[in-house]
């Protein structure tokens, strides 16, 4: 694990341009926190789970957790996060299930998405909107790419659940980038909790605003998709396909710091092709095992999964829970009790796969996607 530097008392916040000033804005709310890193920052191997040796969080984690909870203190959300019951679904799956009411009842209505390539509607709520205290962190290294801003997710999923925003006066749409996939990458490696997990959903994927994003969150559990060995689809370290999983899906992987550049160029051709081929897609990056399955010494890397997916306009009348990227990768979050109390693995996997393309599509989309990543 890398030793962070010794860092100089926090510089005072700074404003963000287009950050629209709220009535009741408290004094100070200037905006988020400069956090300037450099590679020496990167958490190589994440600490163990819970109590385990090892386990202490990074400055990072202290940062946006410490700011996350002021605000949740403050009222900044749409509701207080409580107790989140969680069970693992008998199967060997092992998927996960958290009962969360208030998200499923009080979050903001998604937007309207009838195209993958849709344009961004200033219009329409985006993150220019958000009030300055609502803004946590500006991630930056010197050298690096493009500085990401840090946000709340103001109907989270769990404690820790933010936003991750080039950017907003750039008025990007929900399509991914290398730049921001790249920052992602990076943030994944700030952190020392093996649970910290960063994601994409696409336009036609659940996506529910149309200004370009990626979540984090903090998950306490482990996931299949984390060490489940993959096949590979062409040339030696190009993706391979994940099959024992709850959701099929491409793989992508760097062992360290030096592979985040291929892996984020790599990635974003591919969702673009997805794109073209008139598909919509997700995306998790989470800490993970090589493709082949655990290494003997133990290291692990960050996992990159790209799932194709038939594209979902509007929500499915009569569905249980939408489809997105944590109900992919194995974690239900479910808004009512009793289905949190009585599905079952049979049941998520149905309602998952109905999104997703039949094998020999998927096999023929993973040797085109080779193909494309080997010229």
């Amino acid at each position: 694990m890398a030793t962070p530097r010794a860092r100089p008392p926090p510089a005072p916040p700074r404003p963000v341009a287009g950050m629209a000033a709220a009535a009741g804005q408290e004094p100070g709310d200037a905006g988020p926190e400069e956090f300037v890193y450099g590679e020496e920052d990167f958490v190589l191997q994440a600490a163990g789970w819970g109590d385990e040796p090892g386990s202490a969080p990074s400055h990072f984690d202290r940062a946006l957790l410490e700011r996350w909870d002021d605000r949740m203190e403050r009222g900044l959300f749409r509701y207080r996060l409580g107790p989140l019951p969680t069970r693992l679904l008998p199967g060997p799956m092992r998927m996960v299930a958290q009962l969360n009411v208030q998200r499923g009842t009080e979050r903001r209505p998604p937007q309207p998405v009838q195209s993958l390539r849709q344009p961004f509607d200033p219009a329409a709520f985006n993150f220019t909107r958000l009030r300055p205290a609502e803004l946590l962190l500006r991630l930056r290294r010197p050298g690096g790419p493009d500085p990401l801003l840090v946000a709340i997710n103001d109907s989270p999923l769990v404690r820790g659940h933010v936003l991750l925003l080039p950017e907003p006066a750039r008025g990007l749409p929900q399509a991914l980038t290398a730049p921001l996939l790249r920052g992602g990458l990076e943030a994944a490696l700030l952190s020392a909790h093996p649970g910290f997990r960063l994601g994409f959903n696409g336009l036609g994927g659940c996506a529910s605003v149309n200004h370009l994003h990626l979540h984090g969150f903090y998950l306490h559990r482990p996931l299949l998709v984390e060490s489940a060995p993959a096949r590979p689809l062409g040339p030696p370290h190009g993706p391979g396909l994940l099959t024992a999983v709850p959701a099929p899906a491409f793989l992508f992987y760097a062992a360290g710091p030096a592979g985040l550049e291929a892996v984020a160029r790599d990635v974003s051709r591919a969702a673009e092709r997805l794109a073209d081929t008139g598909l919509a897609y997700n995306l998790l990056i989470t800490r993970g095992d090589p493709p082949g399955g655990p290494a003997p010494d133990g290291q692990r890397g960050l996992r990159v999964l790209l799932w194709a997916r038939r594209p979902s306009f509007g929500a499915k009348a009569g569905a249980a829970f939408n489809v997105a990227l944590c109900e992919l990768a194995g974690y239900l979050p479910l808004p009512a009790a009793p289905l949190f109390e009585e599905i079952t693995e049979e049941e998520a996997l149905r309602a998952i796969r109905e999104h997703l393309l039949p094998e020999p599509q998927l096999l023929r989309l993973g040797e085109d996607l080779a193909q494309l990543l080997a010229d």
